[in-house]
């Protein structure tokens, strides 16, 4: 039923995935009304929710746009289930402003494949990478994947890899532009990130504890069927979904290494799990498959996040 809800990419379906996440991110903010009282918090609740949306439209974006999938919604609706696995994410500022920049840098990058001004999708990649470390300082290690992508592409030409380097200048001076102008405190928001916890002790309740096992079920299942199928993945496409794969290692890293550890952090895998999981369900032929293991994905979510309100 559900498989065969998303199985195309109806404006309908973006309706139904913009309608579910609106109902569930307003749901749990009902958990404390007290953001109800100040315009500014309204604002910004309003705002981060539409950045969400943005979001998940992004990852729909990114998909089609370089081939990544079929003509189906099912990278979008994967992506708001996981939100939903993880609500804690629906209120974490800087962790869903982080993701955005990130987005917007993925989307540089997996582009890459065409060849089309390489320099200048290196140089937007870096900026958004270096911009999202601004608010989740851990974001940095996705330049990883900005010279993955020159190695893959453009290792011929020395200035490609110079271009990051001059993105870090630019974001480096305008950030001390802002603090010389605006407010000094921002250095010391940016230093505070800078630590490492290997403590995963952080649950508060079980739920989510059994949403991260769970999560770590369906990656595994997702990462592992696609990393071996990528050898029968056409020749031109096959550096785009080596790059899905290390995205995934990627902000598996940022989660390992963040301190003041939480599930919310995961969300850096949201997209990368997102297009795999959505391979993984194209590649399979019975339809029963597909509906059970979606539907197991939904039912989990649903149980997990009304455990929480």
């Amino acid at each position: 039923m559900i498989a065969s809800l998303f199985n195309k990419s109806r404006p309908i379906n973006y309706v139904l995935i913009g309608l579910m996440l609106v109902v569930f991110y307003f749901l749990y903010l009902t958990n404390d009304l007290k953001w109800m009282e100040h315009y500014h918090l309204i604002a910004q609740k309003v705002f981060l929710l539409a950045v969400l949306v943005v979001s998940m439209f992004l990852v729909r974006f990114i998909t089609k746009r370089n081939g990544l999938s079929k003509d189906n919604s099912y990278a979008a609706f994967l992506f708001g289930i996981f939100l939903i696995l993880f609500p804690t994410v629906l209120v974490n500022v800087n962790v869903i402003l982080a993701n955005f920049f990130l987005l917007l840098a993925l989307r540089r990058l997996i582009s890459m494949q065409s060849l089309i001004t390489p320099k200048e999708k290196i140089f937007d990649a870096s900026l958004w990478i270096f911009v999202a470390a601004l608010f989740h300082f851990w974001c940095i290690i996705f330049l990883i994947l900005v010279f993955i992508s020159i190695i893959f592409h453009v290792s011929g030409d020395y200035r490609n890899w110079i271009i990051p380097f001059i993105a870090l200048f630019a974001v480096g001076t305008l950030f001390l532009m802002a603090v010389l102008l605006i407010d000094p405190s921002l250095i010391d928001f940016v230093q505070q990130q800078i630590s490492v916890s290997f403590d995963f002790t952080y649950f508060e309740n079980i739920f989510q504890n059994i949403a991260l096992a769970f999560f770590s079920s369906v990656a595994v299942l997702f990462f592992s069927t696609q990393l071996l199928s990528l050898p029968n993945r056409p020749l031109n496409m096959q550096s785009s979904y080596k790059k899905i794969l290390f995205t995934f290692l990627l902000g598996v890293g940022i989660y390992v290494l963040s301190a003041d550890k939480n599930n919310s952090f995961l969300m850096f895998t949201f997209f990368p799990l997102s297009v795999l999981g959505t391979n993984f369900l194209e590649s399979q032929e019975n339809n029963w498959v597909k509906e059970g293991v979606l539907g197991g994905v939904v039912l989990t979510a649903l149980i997990i996040f009304f455990g929480q309100l």
